[in-house]
């Protein structure tokens, strides 16, 4: 294969896996596997390091991440972030064109822009190289949240093209889409996390966390609106959106230049209803005068530029009648109100349902009976309900109660302390929990099984062939059972038989995860096989082994062992050991560096400025040293960061264990 294959061979399937992309966490409609992505994307690893000349900055191998930021350091902006004025009336906006006409006169133009509900963005670029991100702040500095922000597909690492100076700031705000935002939520909910409220929650949450691997897996996306520079070489807004989206950058296509105010007006007026349809959140329109030379003539108050205005829209609302309350019950026991409403139109879609979340909720609402309720969807997806009218609670109305018992199984429900959620504890016999076990661990994130979806499930429990996780590899001696069911052809039976056998290869972390262990998601169940090996070690290990593994706090730890202190749970995990399934990670053959800690044991904790904890237990374990899963007299050595633990930091003062930094341990090695 000549260069110029190799080259286009690698820009196709660079292209090729950032639409994959787009369409599992944008459109919600993936159009390949996790496996055929991982394979397509390993292939792209090694075209890109036998060839790094063709690389693409913004390849998506460069947006894994893996940096892990200790403080996030502060930066003075060069240009402050301003925030913008903003009206719900149109008149407002009418008497805003009329100060700026008085201004500079009537020969100007507007550029109306969606405003996107997320998180607000400065972008520095050096060279045509990605400098540094830093979030809004307080206006005048914010936080450095580089390492972060090159995760973000739609931000490019390095941009070229023509008028482009050599130092520029681009404004923008990041966000995250409706349908990724559901599925995480539902990912939260199911481990027994608190969900987030809306898209623009999240998306703040995640661009803070430390871990830059981890805000990798979170689908964030990004819209740029704005560009700073002291040579900007264009004259208006609009020549400059155009200019940078000739650059690489991502630029909203909704933009409109508007000769008037009566265009602002109607482009709003559009917008009213159409935002329902975007896959992301906007809460309003923003308007600029379109001239820079016009900007710098109309200045700046103390707080916002006198050339911008935004006019947010107000939250739908909607009056309707609450007919009654019903329970759903998720695959981990947890079991959440719904409010059943009289089908009423709200922000263009038909709203019959709203959450009610927990009984903290209807207590709070103090609802009743038949009650008529005041409906919401502002920026949250699901509609909710903001309050009750009293003034039309029937006189004889009965509060509502939270129930006592699983609607499902009759099993008498839990509450314990301190959390806000009430659970079935029947898992082995209530129906949804059941299925919805199953459903997750055959679920892409889980085992992935092919052939076989949550409908498939939902029927073969119907018909008695699924009751528990280790029946599904029982499936594989029904091939003549399966050829009597109905809408089950033969092409199917072998798909889902190819499906269950192919899983047998996953990795433990994929086949831990797939247990659907409360509060144990992909990540704690990667931490989890990391540090215990197999899951023997992990059966067997006590309160104090598991709170000792990295991220793995009290409730983690106290829901581990109560999963398998159950004998129904220990059976399963025999079933599927005799079924060929992995519960033990690969060990790579280790090539000493040097022995220099041989015969030395360790336990690193806390948070490091130079290196994540994984590159400390390489260089300990390269080295001969060995990593111990709690601290007792046994241990040699606690290496020590910031943020660690308190029980850990007394424990080893008490066993008077030394406590070191990563800058001694490698002095050690000296």
């Amino acid at each position: 294969m000549s260069l110029f294959d190799i080259k286009d061979q690698m820009e196709a399937l660079v292209q090729e896996l950032k639409q994959h992309n787009y369409n599992y966490y944008v459109l919600a409609m993936p159009s390949i596997s996790d496996y055929d992505f991982d394979q397509k994307l390993k292939q792209l690893e090694a075209l890109e390091k036998a060839h790094p000349e063709f690389l693409d900055p913004d390849s998506p191998t460069q947006k894994v991440g893996g940096e892990i930021t200790k403080n996030f350091k502060t930066i003075v902006h060069k240009w402050p972030m301003m925030s913008l004025g903003n009206t719900y009336n149109e008149q407002d906006l009418i008497d805003f064109d009329e100060r700026i006409k008085k201004a500079i006169g009537d020969d100007f133009q507007y550029v109306c822009e969606l405003k996107f509900d997320g998180l607000s963005m400065s972008l520095t670029y050096e060279n045509g190289k990605l400098l540094r991100g830093v979030t809004r702040g307080d206006g005048t500095k914010g936080d450095e949240v580089t390492a972060n922000i090159k995760t973000i597909h739609s931000i490019p690492n390095q941009v070229k093209g023509a008028n482009m100076p050599a130092h520029f700031e681009i404004r923008g705000e990041v966000l995250m889409h409706k349908a990724a935002f559901e599925k995480l939520n539902e990912e939260r909910i199911e481990n027994g996390e608190a969900p987030f409220a809306n898209p623009r929650n999240f998306a703040s949450g995640t661009v803070k966390m430390q871990d830059s691997a981890e805000v990798a897996k979170r689908p964030l996306d990004c819209f740029l609106y704005f560009l700073y520079s002291d040579e900007n070489p264009f004259k208006t807004h609009w020549e400059s959106l155009q200019a940078v989206k000739s650059w690489g950058f991502k630029i909203s296509d909704e933009s409109k230049l508007c000769n008037n105010i009566q265009d602002v007006l109607a482009f709003i007026a559009e917008w009213e209803e159409k935002r329902f349809h975007l896959s992301y959140d906007i809460d309003g329109i923003v308007l600029k005068v379109n001239s820079f030379a016009q900007q710098q003539e109309l200045g700046f108050t103390a707080k916002s530029p006198r050339w911008a205005i935004s006019y947010k829209y107000k939250a739908q609302e909607v009056e309707t009648v609450l007919e009654k309350v019903t329970y759903q019950v998720g695959r981990t026991g947890a079991v959440t109100p719904v409010a059943n409403l009289k089908p009423v139109l709200l922000a263009g879609t038909t709203v019959k349902r709203a959450t009610l979340h927990n009984a903290n909720e209807i207590e709070r609402l103090d609802l009743h009976e038949h009650d008529t309720v005041l409906v919401e969807k502002g920026g949250e997806i699901i509609p909710k309900i903001i309050q009750v009218n009293l003034d039309k609670r029937l006189p004889d109305a009965k509060k509502i109660e939270y129930i006592h018992n699983c609607p499902e199984c009759g099993t008498e429900l839990i509450r314990k302390e301190g959390e806000a959620v009430h659970y079935c504890p029947n898992d082995e016999a209530c129906p949804p929990q059941i299925v919805g076990r199953m459903q997750h661990f055959i679920s892409r994130k889980a085992m992935n099984i092919e052939g076989i979806g949550a409908e498939t499930v939902e029927a073969f429990y119907q018909k008695g062939l699924l009751r528990h996780i280790s029946d599904i590899y029982q499936l594989q001696t029904k091939e003549e059972e399966l050829k009597t069911l109905e809408r089950f052809g033969e092409k199917s039976i072998v798909n889902l038989l190819e499906g269950v056998e192919k899983s047998k290869q996953m990795p433990f972390e994929k086949v831990l995860f797939g247990l659907g262990i409360r509060y144990v998601g992909a990540t704690v169940a990667k931490k989890l096989a990391q540090h215990f090996k197999n899951i023997d070690n992990i059966m067997g290990a006590n309160f104090e082994q598991l709170i000792a593994t990295d991220e793995i706090g009290e409730r983690i730890a106290q829901s581990v062992i109560e999963y398998f202190s159950v004998p129904e749970h220990q059976n399963e995990i025999s079933k599927l050991k005799a079924f060929g399934l992995t519960f033990e990670i690969e060990e790579k053959e280790v090539v000493l560096a040097s022995e220099e800690l041989s015969g030395k044991t360790f336990i690193i904790s806390g948070v490091f400025e130079k290196y994540s904890r994984d590159e400390l237990k390489a260089i300990i374990e390269a080295n001969g040293g060995k990593i111990l899963s709690s601290i007792s007299a046994k241990l040699n050595y606690l290496v020590a960061g910031d943020n660690m633990g308190p029980s850990k930091l007394e424990k080893a003062q008490k066993l008077q264990i030394p406590i070191i930094s990563d800058e001694d341990l490698l002095n050690l090695l000296k």
